[in-house]
């Protein structure tokens, strides 16, 4: 689409560029002819490094570097779970290229709940050892939450104050997300300093929101955006 800004789709909390979500989006926009741009944070899918050493700082800077070496004029940013967080911080430092932006269950600030979430004694073997095991829902194998994770998160918090973009942005989220949770997403309109911005609670949705009809949503999301973008 000559003249229609770019889609970048940002990953959640240990996930990959290979995704339902992330290929959706790529056959979606490429159907259109729509410039799209999926990728995966250090320590993710076919990125080199370890996951246990990334921070929200550092995937950050990943995501600035894509955005920068990559990409050219007005983008939409996609972000998913933890990707929410990233698109939110990389639209702030971006904000003149920000044609909109797209939450998909957005969790800007969880390495806190994480922190809020575990016991003392988790709590207690993750400042002694520097990281401890957590049970995955999506995996067999358990994640690692380390030190680092929640200190580095403390320094990138967003919902404590304004966060000042005034873009469009649509926010989805499940009803039934035992992740995050959908008050979440509420919080961050009302944190927002722009007034376009809806939140689309889906009932019976769940985190990952990858069902058809939510694909559906999502893709209507970025139409919606791009569209909004012709007309401004």
């Amino acid at each position: 689409m000559q003249g229609a800004p770019g889609v970048i789709f940002l990953g959640g909390f240990a996930s990959d560029m290979t995704g339902i979500k992330a290929m959706t989006l790529d056959r979606f926009c490429r159907q259109r002819g729509q410039a799209y741009l999926r990728f995966d944070y250090r320590g993710h899918g076919a990125s080199e490094g370890e996951f246990r050493d990334g921070t929200i700082g550092a995937w950050l800077e990943d995501s600035l570097e894509v955005f920068d070496r990559l990409t050219g004029g007005p983008q939409i940013l996609v972000g998913s779970s933890m990707g929410g967080w990233l698109m939110l911080l990389l639209a702030l430092r971006q904000s003149e290229r920000i044609a909109g932006l797209v939450g998909i269950a957005a969790a800007p600030d969880f390495t806190e709940d994480i922190w809020q979430g575990i016991s003392k004694s988790e709590r207690d073997e993750l400042m002694a050892r520097g990281e401890v095991a957590r049970p995955s829902a999506y995996s067999d194998s358990p994640y690692v939450i380390t030190r680092a994770l929640i200190e580095d998160g403390r320094r990138h918090h967003l919902l404590d104050g304004e966060i000042a973009l005034d873009c469009p942005v649509r926010l989805l989220h499940g009803m039934a997300d035992p992740d995050v949770s959908p008050a979440k997403s509420l919080r961050i309109a009302e944190k927002l300093r722009g007034s376009d911005a809806a939140v689309t609670l889906i009932k019976d949705g769940d985190h990952r929101l990858s069902r058809p009809q939510d694909l559906q949503r999502l893709c209507d999301a970025v139409a919606e955006l791009t569209a909004l973008h012709g007309n401004a």
